[in-house]
């Protein structure tokens, strides 16, 4: 039996009440041309503060109009489909469509975020406005992926930012999980899983085509990173990153 299709809805939600669906699901229900009476599934539902509060919510289309969908909320389930232990990946940019890809399959494997950053071998640049709209692309790329995947949490993407700015901003590495760089440095260990009763999250950084430069990667190393190799070959910056969250999810 087919699963009933699934909707973000950042909104609070009560069981059993009646809602009219945000903008986003609204249209989404729209295209797929679903009827009253139709079974769907809500999640990123939020409190009445705004936070919010994970799993999903079996709901009905009640009616379609032009510009409205409205829903009849039902039953609550505290569900999730998340990795043993988060997962941030953090890389260098890469070029074309790439950044787009990368992220649909980091959301599927699981990322808890994907954060791109610029570096001194990075080919696209983007700053201010523009970043700040390659950011919302990212985010509803993520959307859509935890709708087709059935995660109940969104990845977060923030807007590009400086490879120095974005080690600066991480807190103290004492305490705060695993940091590991991909790199051919001589001293890089071999890929080892983690251990598992290792708290904390997990941080990946990777390079941009070409990887990233010897200054940086001691950058990297200052802010406690480990230095670890995937194998013998050189891979593309987005297919290490989803070798490395094969590995770990």
């Amino acid at each position: 039996m087919a699963q009933p299709p699934r909707f973000h809805c950042p909104v609070p939600l009560a069981g059993g009440a009646p809602l009219e669906l945000p903008p986003g699901a609204a249209r989404h229900v729209q295209v797929l041309r679903l009827q009253p009476g139709a079974p769907i599934v809500l999640f990123g539902m939020t409190d009445a503060t705004g936070t919010a509060v994970g799993g999903e919510c079996d709901a009905t289309v009640l009616e379609m109009g032009r510009q409205a969908v409205q829903v009849q909320v039902g039953r609550y389930r505290p569900v999730e489909r998340e990795a043993q232990r988060r997962i941030h990946l953090a890389i260098g940019m890469p070029a074309n469509e790439r950044m787009d890809w990368l992220v649909e399959k980091a959301t599927e494997l699981g990322a808890a975020s994907v954060q791109a950053l610029t570096t001194e071998r990075t080919v696209v640049r983007l700053d201010g406005e523009r970043a700040q709209r390659r950011a919302a692309h990212w985010q509803s790329i993520a959307v859509a992926a935890c709708e087709q995947c059935g995660r109940n949490q969104v990845p977060d993407t923030p807007a590009p930012q400086g490879l120095r700015a974005w080690l600066q901003g991480l807190p103290p590495a004492a305490g705060t999980g695993l940091r590991m760089l991909l790199s051919f440095r001589p001293d890089a260990r071999a890929w080892a899983p983690p251990d598992a009763a290792q708290a904390g999250d997990c941080t990946v950084l990777i390079g941009p085509e070409g990887g990233l430069s010897a200054p940086e990667e001691q950058l990297a190393l200052d802010h406690g990173f480990m230095p670890v190799q995937l194998g013998p070959r050189v891979l593309r910056a987005e297919t290490a990153a989803i070798a490395a969250l094969t590995l770990l999810a």
